[in-house]
């Protein structure tokens, strides 16, 4: 009962991160797709950790470099994933409300990310890795 619950909160974190993605694009008075580029983002922000997970055995250890660089490099494509919307934005690419609207969804889909991790990566009884 605790996984799906979990799972049913965190696809609904999706939907509503997505949601607000959408209406910084899709808004009559914005209308601009540009922001929609951050779904690259989305897709790539798991990928280090995942792949670090997998080659590091030794979860007991302290410290661990290519843990660290993995999340080094998920620290980097976060920010970037912040930081497109405003260069859009200054850029006069998109309107300074859609640049919000894409903001809040990135904060809602990131913080749904990191909840999946949370509740999913260390359970013996369900592994993402056998996906």
């Amino acid at each position: 009962p605790a996984p799906a619950a979990a799972l049913i909160s965190l696809s609904f974190g999706g939907a509503v991160g997505l949601m607000f993605l959408m209406l910084g694009c899709a808004l009559p008075q914005y209308n601009q797709y540009w922001p929609l580029f951050v779904l690259f983002f989305y897709v790539l922000s798991p990928m280090p950790y995942c792949v670090a997970r997998r080659l590091v055995d030794d979860t007991d250890a302290t410290s661990n470099a290519c843990k660290e660089l993995a999340i080094f490099l998920t620290t980097g494509i976060v920010v970037s994933a912040f930081g497109l919307p405003i260069v859009f934005a200054r850029a006069e690419l998109i309107y300074w409300g859609a640049c919000a609207l894409v903001l809040t969804g990135n904060t809602v889909i990131f913080a749904t990310i990191l909840g999946f991790f949370l509740v999913f990566g260390s359970n013996d009884d369900f592994s993402w890795q056998q996906w």
